[in-house]
């Protein structure tokens, strides 16, 4: 059936083959809650990170490996795989994290209760306040770095679920919704080019968690890894975005943050998990490849 052939039904039900055909599509369902028990592990550090290198799994990773490299111990942490794939994210375990059984999802176990953190977004603000780190104090720097931070969680969808899906995942190809989200990706990246023609970080002078969340969506645009559409979206077009995404790409702590519970590129670039900084020259899957 062509997408000019379809009617929606009078009420919706799941099951239609062209709405389940990709993998894509088989990670959600109708329905929240388990689909059945597991216990997370817990490993040794203060915070434990259950996710996926996904654009929003790395937002965490990279903000995590930017406390330790400025020196918040605090923020050592073990990073466990979920398997969006295989459906780990309806474990029991995890749902008592994130009741969206989405990734990332944080358990802070610094003090003496647990505190729960899910949403990229608010996992990034909950650990800028708490080390006080990539958040400006002043009140305007403060406000424009949320203002940004929002700004992403907001329109990221548009990028992944809309753009993404129907440019790279969706089993039909539906020309009407990969323009309708192309014009929206290319609007997005002016607004980001704009801003950018006015300050080095979105923030202002400060580099913050407002980067951290822009960088693995449009810097994975522009840079060519995400949905393979630099061409397709005419990426060469924002020079301030580009020059910002090679600013952030160049640091240290970003390089690892990036292959932090990924499952895909060349072995060198996964880290299936991390649970101590010498992990990143023992553990990748190059590494484990030549023990084997």
């Amino acid at each position: 059936m062509s997408s000019n052939d379809y009617t929606p039904p009078e009420v919706w039900r799941p099951g239609n083959p062209a709405s389940t055909s990709s993998a894509a599509a088989r990670l959600n369902r109708p329905v929240a809650g388990a689909t059945h028990d597991k216990t997370l592990p817990v490993g040794k550090h203060p915070m434990q990170l259950y996710s996926l290198g996904t654009p929003n799994g790395q937002k965490v990773t990279i903000m995590l490996e930017e406390l330790l490299a400025a020196g918040h111990t605090g923020a050592e942490y073990d990073a466990w795989l979920i398997r969006i794939g295989d459906g780990d994210q309806f474990g029991s375990g995890f749902v008592d994290i994130n009741p969206n059984s989405k990734i990332p999802a944080l358990s802070d176990r610094s003090g003496e209760t647990p505190i729960r953190v899910f949403e990229s977004g608010a996992i990034l603000l909950h650990l800028a306040e708490k080390f006080g780190a990539f958040l400006p104090e002043d009140p305007a720097g403060r406000a424009e770095c949320l203002s940004w931070l929002f700004w992403q969680m907001g329109s990221a969808p548009y990028l992944g679920g809309g753009f993404g899906h129907f440019y790279a995942y969706a089993p039909v190809k539906i020309e009407y919704a990969i323009d309708r989200f192309a014009m929206e990706a290319k609007r997005q990246l002016d607004v980001l080019d704009r801003r950018l023609a006015e300050q080095p970080w979105l923030a202002g002078d400060s580099y913050s968690i407002a980067d951290i969340a822009v960088f693995p969506w449009y810097g994975g645009i522009v840079k060519g890894w995400l949905y393979d559409a630099a061409t397709f979206l005419a990426v060469h077009e924002y020079k301030n975005v580009q020059r910002w995404a090679d600013a952030i790409a160049a640091r240290p702590a970003v390089k690892r943050g990036l292959i932090v519970n990924r499952l895909r590129g060349e072995p060198s670039e996964q880290l299936h998990e991390r649970h101590d900084a010498s992990d990143f020259d023992t553990r990748t899957q190059d590494k484990i490849a030549s023990q084997s």
